[in-house]
C-alpha cells in the first residue's frame, strides 16, 4: 500500500491542460507517453530501472480527495467541470515498462503509458518523481556494488534525504544489490534486512570507551560491531577485544585515512587473536573511494551521502513525453530536445555467450527478432488494474544478470560511450 498522498504530487501545468482538454473535447483522445533519457549522467555507461513497484502501487491508489478537489477549484487551478473530472479519477488506462533492474541507455523507452489524454497527463510529475530519484539511485548503488567486488555494503544515508525519500533510496539502494540498510521503516516496509551500530554519541555519553563497549556487548553479545575510532582507533580495538574477546563479530571505523587503517587494524586485530572480526569502514564513500580499499582488508563498506544522493546525479534525466494520438505519431521539433514519435517497442540484442551487444527500438512496430534477442517490456497495468510485478528478491537477481551481461568495459567507473547502442528505428 502506498504511503503518499500522491494526487497533490500533479503539477499545476498538468491540470491547465486538462481543464482546457475537458473544455475542448480532447481530454479522451487515445494517447502514448513514453519515459525515456536522452543522455546519461556525466561519467556513466548505464542506467538502472528503479522504482517501478513503487511507481504503481501509488498509482493504484491515486486518487483527489473532496479536500484537495476544493483547494483547486478555490484557487482557480481548475474550473467546475475539471473539478468534477478530478474527483472522479481513477487510472484506467495501460502501462508497460522495462522490468525492475534493467538496464537502460539514451533512448530507451522504459515506461509506456497509455489511455486518455488528461488521465495519462495527469500522472507526469509522479511518475518522474518516483522513477527519476529511485532510478539514480540504483545507478549509483549498482556502482557501488561493482566497486566493492563482492565486499557487503549497508545503505546507511537516511540522514542526507527526506524522510520519505531515505526509505525509497533503501529499496532501490538494496535492488542493485546492497546487503543491508540501517532504516527500519524500509527493513517493515519491503522486508530489507537491517544492521547497524553504535554511534559516537553512545561512547561520549559514559564515563570511557571501555563502559560504553561493555554496556553494548552486554545487551546485544558479541555478535555486535563496536565503533572503535571515538578516541584512539588502535586503543579503540584493544579495549573492544578485551571486554569482547576474539569472538567480537566486527569493529567499524568511520573517519582517517582508511586504506591505512584498515591494514593496522587487520594486523592489530590478528595479533589480539581476533582473526575472525570483520572491518567495516564508512565516512563519505563512493564508488570510486570503495573501488580505492579494493586492495585493503575490508569486510563490508557503509555508504551514505553517495548512495541517497545518486553520488553526483541526483536525478536520471528521465522526460515523460507524449509520442502517439489516436495511433498518429506526434514529434517534439525543438533545438536539442526533439523527440522519435510512435509508440516504441524494444529488444536486447545478445551473442551466443549471453553478451549484450545493441539495443534495437522500433516505432510503431517490432523488431525483426533474432535467436538471441529478449524483448524488454512486460505490461504492469492492463485496463487501469495492476498485474503481478516481480519481487524485489527478483529485481536484485534480474539486475546481477544484467550487469553480467554488458561487456566489461561498461562497469568501468570512468567516462565513456553507453555500455551498449541503442538504435531506434523511426515510424515509417
Amino acid at each position: 500500500m502506498s504511503h503518499l498522498r500522491p494526487a497533490l504530487l500533479t503539477d499545476h501545468y498538468e491540470l491547465t491542460m486538462v481543464s482546457a482538454a475537458l473544455r475542448d473535447g480532447t481530454a479522451d483522445r487515445r494517447c502514448t507517453f513514453e519515459v525515456f533519457s536522452r543522455r546519461l549522467p556525466t561519467g556513466r555507461r548505464y542506467g538502472v530501472v528503479a522504482g517501478t513497484g513503487r511507481l504503481i502501487d501509488v498509482i493504484k491508489d491515486f486518487r483527489f480527495t473532496p479536500e484537495e478537489v476544493e483547494f483547486l477549484l478555490r484557487t482557480g487551478v481548475v474550473d467546475e467541470p475539471a473539478a468534477r473530472w478530478l474527483a472522479d479519477y481513477r487510472f484506467t488506462g495501460d502501462i508497460d515498462g522495462y522490468a525492475e533492474g534493467e538496464l537502460f541507455f539514451p533512448g530507451s523507452p522504459i515506461l509506456t503509458v497509455s489511455g486518455g489524454f488528461a488521465e495519462c497527463v495527469v500522472l507526469e510529475t509522479l511518475v518522474l518523481s518516483v522513477l527519476n530519484h529511485d532510478c539514480a539511485v540504483a545507478a549509483a548503488a549498482a556502482r557501488m556494488v561493482t566497486a566493492a567486488r563482492g565486499r557487503a555494503l549497508i545503505e546507511m544515508g537516511s540522514r542526507r534525504a527526506h524522510e520519505e525519500a531515505a526509505v525509497a533510496a533503501a529499496r532501490a539502494a538494496y535492488l542493485a544489490g546492497f546487503r543491508f540498510t540501517s532504516n527500519l521503516a524500509a527493513g517493515q516496509r519491503y522486508g530489507i534486512p537491517t544492521a547497524g551500530t553504535a554511534a559516537h554519541a553512545f561512547t561520549l555519553l559514559h564515563d570511557d570507551e571501555r563502559t560504553a563497549f561493555a554496556s553494548q556487548v552486554a545487551t546485544l553479545g558479541r555478535d555486535t560491531t563496536l565503533l572503535v575510532d571515538t578516541y584512539d582507533i588502535s586503543q579503540g580495538i584493544r579495549t573492544a577485544i578485551e571486554v569482547a574477546g576474539p569472538q567480537l563479530r566486527a569493529v567499524r571505523i568511520d573517519s582517517g585515512d582508511l586504506a591505512v587503517i584498515a591494514q593496522q587494524s587487520r594486523e592489530l586485530l590478528d595479533s589480539l587473536g581476533a582473526t575472525e572480526t570483520k572491518i567495516i569502514v564508512s565516512g563519505d564513500l563512493d564508488e570510486y573511494a570503495i573501488a580505492a580499499l579494493a586492495a585493503e582488508p575490508v569486510d563490508m563498506y557503509g555508504a551514505g551521502t553517495a548512495v541517497v544522493t545518486g553520488s553526483g546525479a541526483p536525478t536520471a534525466s528521465l522526460v515523460y513525453k507524449l509520442v502517439e494520438v489516436d495511433g498518429r505519431p506526434v514529434v517534439k521539433r525543438s533545438e536539442n530536445k526533439g523527440t522519435i514519435g510512435g509508440r516504441k517497442v524494444a529488444v536486447r540484442r545478445h551473442k551466443p555467450t549471453g553478451t549484450a551487444t545493441e539495443e534495437v527500438v522500433v516505432s510503431q512496430g517490432v523488431p525483426d527478432r533474432q535467436a538471441n534477442d529478449r524483448l524488454l517490456q512486460h505490461s504492469f497495468v492492463v485496463d487501469g488494474e495492476p498485474v503481478a510485478l516481480p519481487s524485489i528478491a527478483e529485481s536484485r537477481e534480474h539486475l546481477r544478470q544484467c550487469l553480467i551481461s554488458i561487456p566489461w568495459e561498461g562497469l568501468k567507473l570512468s567516462a565513456g560511450d553507453p555500455a551498449i547502442p541503442v538504435t531506434v528505428v523511426p515510424a515509417g
